[in-house]
C-alpha cells in the first residue's frame, strides 16, 4: 500500500489542461468532499467552508478573475476553499456542544478545553487570526490533493486568482466567508504536455535532516 501511495503522488501534478467531457461520478465527488470534511485542524475547530461551483455561468465569471486559466471552466468541478470572516466564542460553543453530543459527555467536562480555545482566539489580532484560519484551510487542501491522487482524480491548486473578485461574484461577504484558495478537480486532457513531464522534486537527502 505504501508503494502505491508514493506511485500515485508521483503521478499527481498540477493539471494545466482538463478534459471538459470527463466528469467525476457522485461517488468520486463525495469521496473528495469527505476528505475535506475529515481534514485535521487546530483544536479540531474546522474553521472552513468548501464551495462546489458547478454553475457554468458563475464559473465563466470566475475565469477572468483567475488570470483566465482554463482549468476554472474546463475541470469537472471547481472547489473554492474558504474560511469564516471571524471565529467567535459561539463557534467554540458549537464545537464543544457537537463534541459532547457525539462522545456522550457532559459539556461541563469540556469547560477547561473550551476556555483554552476561547482564550487562544481572543489573544490573536484580527490579522493573525485570519492568517491562522488560512493555514487551517491549507491543511484541508493538502488532504484533498492526496485523496484525489490516490483515486486517480486530477487537481490543480490555484492561488493565481483575485480573492476580492471571487468574494464579490460568489457573495461571500453575505455568507460570512472569505476565499482562500481554489482547486479545480477532474481528469487531465491528453493534450496536457505537463502530464508526462518529469516530476521536479529535491531528493530526500536535500529536504530531510535527522537530529
Amino acid at each position: 500500500m505504501s508503494e502505491l501511495i508514493i506511485e500515485k503522488l508521483n503521478w499527481r501534478y498540477a493539471t494545466k489542461v482538463f478534459d471538459p467531457s470527463k466528469k467525476l461520478t457522485d461517488t468520486q465527488l463525495n469521496t473528495v468532499l469527505d476528505s475535506l470534511r475529515l481534514s485535521a485542524s487546530s483544536f479540531g475547530l474546522q474553521p472552513w467552508k468548501f464551495l462546489v461551483i458547478t454553475n457554468e455561468e458563475i464559473r465563466s465569471k470566475l475565469r477572468p478573475a483567475s488570470w483566465n486559466q482554463s482549468q476554472i471552466t474546463d475541470a469537472s468541478h471547481l472547489i473554492v476553499l474558504c474560511h469564516p470572516l471571524d471565529l467567535s466564542d459561539e463557534d467554540v460553543d458549537r464545537f464543544v456542544h457537537s463534541t459532547a453530543m457525539l462522545r456522550n459527555q457532559d459539556e461541563q467536562e469540556l469547560k477547561g478545553y473550551s476556555d483554552m480555545m476561547k482564550n487562544f482566539l481572543k489573544g490573536m489580532s484580527p490579522e493573525r487570526k485570519n492568517a491562522w484560519m488560512k493555514n487551517q484551510v491549507y491543511l484541508a487542501l493538502g488532504n484533498l490533493l492526496t485523496v484525489c491522487a490516490i483515486n486517480d482524480i486530477d487537481a490543480c491548486p490555484v492561488e493565481g486568482f483575485s480573492p476580492e473578485k471571487y468574494d464579490e461574484i460568489l457573495g461571500l461577504d453575505k455568507k460570512g466567508l472569505k476565499s482562500v484558495v481554489v482547486c479545480p478537480i477532474g481528469f487531465r486532457s491528453n493534450s496536457d504536455k505537463y502530464a508526462t513531464a518529469p516530476k521536479v522534486r529535491y531528493s530526500l537527502e536535500e529536504v530531510v535532516d535527522y537530529i
